[in-house]
């Protein structure tokens, strides 16, 4: 991926990863106020650029049948101007692909005037994902285009989208996950994070991105950095492939039973898990949310341990740390069950691990309101119990 032209307008902030790669280094962490970039997408609207992810078009007549056989969500009756989520797992049912679908006839498609699937993925994932979609195809009437060099993505969020995307000359979907083709050739589509019912995605020809940022700015969008959508993600409990997940994570332990699986679909890789688990089990981790106590210290990277308050026993990892505008530092994490035991009636403590110089960010709460209710004995153990009586 390239470094996003927006990054050179004045005011843009590149992001800290920068010097090492890191998946966001591409695009602007911040335009010199985060907070107050934060307070403006929470009570007005604010602009960001995540040109940085990928793009996957699905085109053909066989396109929503296809990609239904391949992902965990219910895909085959995607009409067009519907949206939704959906997974690549591998065999053991653990998550190696996330993409947010979308199905438009947006005019970008190459070589297919009709509609077609647009999937914006994780940063860096494209390519192999259109490889093992390419592979899968057999005799359906399927292609597949990995867009991401065509296609760049802007988010706005805030209550006043609406307002902006008139101004704009923009129609906004009625519906949230609802997709329109953009006036020139594009995507905009309702999303119900990280803002619920004020969020936007819009799916634009990497050529205008530019144009695009001017023009939404001039509708009223206050410019934001990624740090401005990435604070208000965790807030919202929404997780992040290959940040807040590893190579072990299934869909159960971050929230992604419902928005991007489907319970009563299968003839998908991993379904067999996905099943036992919801019928006999429960996960063996659960992502929560942690409220640091690292005050000005550095917040820790993804993967830093999560130890137990007594024992200093590692039971989970960190994912994405942010500095929330009202939250404070907060993270979202994976830990074992067991470590969140009795979070519903108070904050349960833990450690975060720290070996750098620069100091340790100390305990930390999660906090109950993030802990998944228990919803008492999975159904098939319950059957299994009265088959044996």
């Amino acid at each position: 991926m390239t470094r996003s032209p927006l990054l050179e307008l004045p005011g843009a902030i590149g992001h800290p990863d920068g010097s090492d790669g890191g998946p966001d280094a591409d695009v602007a962490s911040h335009h010199g106020d985060p907070f107050a970039e934060q307070r403006a997408a929470s009570r007005r609207a604010a602009v960001v650029d995540r040109s940085h992810r990928g793009v996957v078009v699905v085109t053909g007549a066989d396109r929503t049948t296809w990609l239904h056989l391949l992902v965990s969500q219910q895909v085959a009756e995607l009409a067009e101007g519907e949206g939704t989520e959906g997974l690549v797992l591998d065999i053991q049912g653990r998550v190696e692909h996330h993409a947010v679908i979308s199905h438009v006839d947006a005019g970008l498609a190459p070589g297919d005037d009709g509609p077609a699937l647009w999937l914006s993925v994780e940063p860096g994932t494209a390519a192999a994902l259109a490889t093992y979609l390419d592979s899968m195809k057999f005799w359906s009437d399927v292609a597949v285009h990995d867009a991401t060099a065509e296609v760049a993505q802007l988010s706005v969020v805030g209550p006043q989208v609406g307002d902006v995307l008139t101004a704009a000359g923009v129609e906004i979907p009625a519906e949230p996950e609802a997709a329109l083709a953009l006036p020139g050739g594009g995507v905009v589509r309702r999303t119900p994070w990280p803002l619920e019912e004020t969020s936007v995605d819009l799916l634009i020809p990497r050529a205008g991105l530019v144009d695009w940022w001017e023009r939404l700015r001039g509708a009223g969008a206050v410019p934001a950095g990624l740090d401005t959508f990435e604070a208000l993600r965790v807030a919202s409990l929404r997780p992040r492939l290959g940040v807040d997940t590893d190579d072990r994570t299934i869909p159960h332990e971050v929230g992604w039973i419902g928005s991007a699986v489907h319970l009563t679909k299968g003839c998908y890789r991993g379904q067999e898990t996905v099943s036992r688990v919801a019928n006999l089990g429960r996960p063996p981790r659960q992502m929560v949310l942690l409220h640091l106590a690292s005050g000005d210290d550095a917040l820790p990277p993804p993967g830093t341990p999560v130890l137990t308050a007594e024992g200093g026993r590692a039971v989970g990892r960190i994912g994405t740390a942010v500095r929330h505008h009202e939250l404070g530092s907060v993270a979202l994490a994976l830990v074992k069950r067991s470590a969140v035991t009795g979070a519903g009636d108070g904050p349960a403590t833990v450690w975060i691990a720290d070996d750098r110089d620069e100091g340790v960010p100390g305990p930390a709460a999660i906090d109950p309101d993030s802990v998944p209710p228990d919803t008492g004995e999975p159904p098939g153990r319950t059957a299994v119990r009265r088959l044996h009586g």
